[in-house]
């Protein structure tokens, strides 16, 4: 009996990505397996029903019903897992940190669950890696909405009235989402410089055409992503910032660990030592920001300073950021699928670091 991969439409507020786009429905649809998707799925991001080949629609009570591998963008609402068969996996964005009443509720239904957030950050996983695909969507985003609200603008422009010189630009973490950001600032024609406090990111920045901006602060961690600073290093960094940051036009920052709150680069203190007129945008609102006057989706006023902190900026280009995270899906999918039938195999580091419930067992320390 041919396995059924899933997908609902996303109910978060603002969501407007799908797990299952028609590329995807295709490569699912040569490996044998059955798609099956509530009415609308894709619409949202672009991918009305009409798109989709090969594909069967149904009511969401029905494809609860019938999957046995239900995909999501982010974690479904509880009341749509209790309708899930025991037995059906669960695979998607499940934000496991700090949801210990969530993976408690897969666990009891029976569901096995995969979060990919989870996934070790390896060269194998790259193609799964979600937190990449759309950390480079939210970066490329930010520095849009940076440009948009910038009282001036990113390019010199030499005009009949004169010449205007560029917006100075501070990208402050280069990750996936920082390097993207550093390079649409370029590509805006922008003066940019980008921070972080892993040395080994300086040649990434410089090969994107911007300047690194030592502050004399190493923290280089393990799994790609910076150890937390010693509080004699934290006041180092920070000194040696705020001088930095009174050039700065426009500041985009970045900085996370998932899981975590994200830590407090720029103090109140800071911003108030910022010309008026300038611009933060906190990609890291969503965690806690990195700004100390940051509020989640909510624009702040500071002496003249403007501080934004837009939320989900990856749903706001529905349609590539969904592309991408389908695929990391399907790729995913493929370590499930054996021999026609849904074995896991729990011996690949994937696919075992990843789980956070199975066989009734919840695995992740919430």
């Amino acid at each position: 009996m041919s396995i059924t991969v899933s997908a609902l439409r996303e109910t978060a507020a603002g969501e407007r990505r799908v797990a299952i786009t028609p590329e995807v429905a295709k490569k699912l649809r040569g490996k044998g397996l059955r798609v099956l998707l509530e009415h609308g799925a894709g619409a949202a991001a672009g991918f009305p029903d009409a798109g989709y080949a090969e594909v069967e629609f149904a009511s969401a009570a029905d494809v609860l019903a019938q999957a046995d591998l239900l995909t999501c963008v982010l974690p479904p609402e509880d009341a749509a897992l209790a309708h899930l068969r025991e037995g059906a996996i669960v695979l998607g964005q499940l934000r496991p940190h700090g949801a210990a009443a969530r993976i408690a509720a897969l666990a009891q239904k029976k569901l096995t669950a995969f979060a990919l957030e989870l996934l070790p950050r390896t060269t194998r996983a790259q193609a799964m890696d979600v937190l990449s695909s759309q950390a480079a969507v939210a970066g490329y985003r930010a520095m849009l909405i940076a440009a948009d609200n910038a009282p001036k603008f990113f390019p010199m422009l030499t005009t009949a009235a004169g010449t205007i010189r560029p917006s100075r630009v501070l990208v402050i973490g280069a990750g996936v989402a920082g390097l993207q950001a550093i390079a649409t600032a370029r590509r805006l024609g922008a003066q940019i410089e980008g921070y972080d406090v892993r040395p080994e990111t300086r040649e990434q920045v410089e090969s994107l055409g911007a300047k690194f901006l030592d502050l004399g602060v190493s923290a280089a961690g393990s799994g790609g992503y910076a150890r937390e600073l010693t509080a004699e290093e934290r006041a180092a960094q920070q000194q040696a910032l705020a001088e930095h940051l009174k050039v700065f036009d426009v500041v985009v920052t970045t900085a996370a660990v998932p899981g975590r709150a994200a830590p407090k680069i720029l103090t109140v203190a800071m911003v108030e030592g910022m010309k008026p007129g300038a611009l933060i945008v906190d990609l890291a609102a969503e965690s806690g920001g990195n700004c100390e006057l940051t509020r989640p989706g909510e624009r702040v006023e500071q002496g003249g300073v403007t501080i934004l902190g837009p939320l989900n900026l990856a749903a706001g280009a529905a349609l590539h950021a969904s592309e991408m995270y389908a695929r990391n899906i399907y790729n995913f999918a493929e370590l499930l699928v054996r021999d026609g039938a849904l074995q896991p195999d729990f011996q690949d580091e994937l696919v075992a670091k990843s789980c956070v419930a199975r066989n009734g067992e919840a695995l992740v320390n919430a």
